[in-house]
């Protein structure tokens, strides 16, 4: 009996150091495993960051930090990299300012009144809204043109002493084009040249 529980005590030895030798290679894999996927999700991290701080910075300075950061602390470095970094990426700040281009040609393109800064167009002679005269046709070629200039530019023609068509006319005002004259006043020519005294008798009585 006793020879019987020793042999069975020496068999069972061997297999008992095997199956711990297997738990520990067994562990020491699962080791391997877990600090082979830190080592690479570590790298990955820091390569993530470089590329992300290079889309929102060209600062070289605040690359490296920002990548430095994520190097030394990991996962709590990326946390306060999220933080901290800017809101906007360098592609997305110059879509902005292309908009912001692109609205601001499109207002100074747009014309409006001078006087009730409403909304006209290019070949509209008068402001609809309030009456403002805004451009002029050429006498020769009928071309619009504006009101400051005093020469055609399409086909040369001096408008400096042109009357301005479409302008209103003030009634009374003797030499300006479609106005008559003022008629003379009753009892006086009205060619009476300047400092001639008048002929006739003067009405009313004499003191």
């Amino acid at each position: 009996m006793n020879a019987q529980s020793l042999s069975l005590i020496l068999g069972a030895t061997p297999s008992g150091g095997g199956l711990l030798t297997t738990l520990q290679n067994a562990l020491g894999l699962i080791i391997s495993f877990f600090l082979a996927f830190f080592f690479v999700f570590w790298i990955s991290l820091i390569i993530w960051t470089f590329r992300d701080i290079r889309s929102r910075s060209q600062d070289l300075a605040t690359q490296v930090i920002a990548t430095l950061l994520v190097a030394v602390f990991n996962v709590g470095g990326l946390l306060i990299y999220l933080i901290l970094r800017p809101r906007q990426t360098l592609a997305e700040i110059y879509e902005r300012q292309l908009e912001e281009e692109s609205l601001l040609a499109e207002m100074t393109e747009r014309q409006t009144c001078t006087n009730c800064h409403a909304r006209v167009e290019s070949d509209f002679q008068i402001c609809p809204s309030c009456g403002q005269k805004l451009k002029r046709p050429c006498p020769k070629c009928e071309r619009l043109l504006e009101l400051r200039w005093s020469f055609c530019p399409y086909c040369a023609t001096n408008l400096m002493g042109m009357p301005m068509q479409g302008m209103p006319s003030v009634p009374g005002v003797s030499g300006v084009p479609g106005v008559p004259s003022m008629p003379g006043v009753a009892g006086m020519p009205a060619n009476q040249p300047p400092g001639v005294p008048m002929s006739g008798p003067l009405g009313g009585n004499r003191f």
